[in-house]
């Protein structure tokens, strides 16, 4: 390198920079760099929670389960909003800047010549600051598919895929079974699998039992029941015998939370001969995990909800939500996405439960940004009603819906963590408390 990065703004722009593509799966190039670090095992146990949706929950009820039954937990997830420190996480405080500088000048060294991407050198560095870290337990939320993430060099204690869905299929594949067949490479011979989903495809089912990993189904092997003040999570230990949890309902709204929620009890159930069994914890774990950006809401009138649902199967669950709960006024939505997303899946699942689209480019957020103009086409072709409007970026767009509210409105900023980044920003400009 020219001049060797000092901060950690410097170095996430030189990463930025090394590597020709933003993205190149494959395990080879990262799995000899962290040999080479030595091969850092992140904790004595380690969960590795995929799939296309409600990762960043599973992950956060985890962590808050373990840490109120007194576990010193990692967390690695991706990507952060605000800040690069959000994606790791010791003992629930985000790695500071000189911990991540550290890592990833111990990183350039063992790579030599050998070219990294942005999200591997977070990868390695989540994995070298948890090695480091005297953890009980690391939670690492898998990237981009499952078999080939870097994520995927830990072979985990328990892994978890919560959803399978269509998201990135130019790497992924175009059905749910070519989908799942990726994300079940987090899967291990003879260890927990954990399926969040009751319905998944077939794709994912034979290639857990190719690999011979000890399958455990959402509907199947463990329940989440709606009782009075809450819900019933229900299993069975390694006796065979009837497990059964009365448990409150999650901070985190949005009914898809409980089925995440009880994802991270199957996972740490299969773990209960290392990590015991504290039903206490389990319940305050699930009252109070928080993460940001998911169904988050601000202020009053208008509120302002911000969420980070960016493909139709989210996108359906946002909508079940949206009319879950009527509003006296209408719904206001700012709207952005990448361009390896589908706009047309996306709006069709919101048809109906939307007004007005203030469209917002996001062309100068990331190379993959599509731009106002190019929502506008997709949106014609999903022939979704309500007003729409074209805008540079998500500030604009943010203002002019808000300039449109009226008493009674709600505005909703979605489609891309970019998007959901820059709506916390404008919250936090406009004084707007969490509601």
């Amino acid at each position: 390198m020219d001049a060797r990065p000092q901060t950690l703004s410097d170095w996430l722009d030189y990463q930025q920079r090394v590597h020709p593509r933003a993205i190149e799966l494959g395990l080879e190039r990262v799995r000899e760099v962290w040999r080479r670090l030595g091969a850092p095992a992140p904790a004595p146990v380690a969960i590795t929670v995929g799939g296309t949706n409600g990762k960043g929950s599973t992950v956060a009820f985890l962590e808050a389960m373990l840490a109120a039954d007194g576990r010193r937990v990692g967390a690695y997830t991706s990507p952060h909003l605000l800040h690069y420190n959000e994606r790791v996480r010791v003992a629930g405080r985000d790695a500071d800047d000189a911990a991540l500088v550290e890592a990833f000048e111990r990183i350039e060294a063992a790579r030599g010549a050998m070219p990294l991407t942005y999200f591997e050198y977070g990868t390695l560095a989540a994995l070298w600051i948890f090695s480091r870290s005297a953890l009980d337990v690391a939670v690492l939320e898998v990237g981009l598919g499952g078999r080939l993430d870097a994520v995927n060099l830990v072979d985990a204690d328990v892994a978890i895929v919560t959803t399978v869905d269509l998201d990135h299929q130019d790497w992924l594949g175009d059905d749910r079974d070519a989908i799942g067949r990726e994300k079940a490479g987090i899967f291990r011979a003879g260890r927990a699998a954990i399926v969040g989903e009751p319905d998944p495809p077939r794709g994912l089912l034979d290639a857990a039992r190719h690999v011979g990993a000890d399958l455990r189904i959402a509907g199947r092997d463990f329940r989440a029941e709606p009782q009075a003040g809450g819900w019933r999570w229900t299993g069975r230990d390694a006796e065979g015998a009837d497990v059964a949890l009365h448990l409150p309902l999650p901070a985190l709204d949005a009914p898809c939370q409980v089925a995440n929620a009880a994802a991270a009890i199957a996972a740490l159930q299969a773990l209960r001969a290392r990590l015991g069994w504290n039903p206490h914890a389990l319940a305050a774990g699930v009252a109070q995990a928080r993460v940001a950006a998911r169904l988050q809401r601000f202020g009053r009138d208008p509120e302002l909800v911000v969420d980070v649902a960016h493909n139709p199967q989210a996108a359906r669950a946002l909508a079940a939500w949206l009319r879950a709960r009527p509003h006296r006024g209408r719904t206001l939505a700012a709207f952005g996405a990448l361009g390896d997303k589908d706009v047309r899946g996306i709006a069709q699942a919101l048809a109906g439960a939307i007004d007005a689209w203030f469209l917002a480019g996001l062309e100068r957020d990331s190379p993959r940004g599509l731009d106002a103009a190019a929502l506008e086409e997709a949106f014609a072709g999903a022939q979704v009603p309500g007003l729409r409007s074209p805008h540079a970026n998500v500030d604009a767009a943010l203002q002019a819906a808000f300039a449109h509210a009226r008493p009674g409105d709600r505005v909703l900023a979605f489609g891309s963590f970019f998007v959901a980044a820059a709506a916390l920003a404008f919250a936090e400009r406009r004084g707007m408390r969490p509601a």
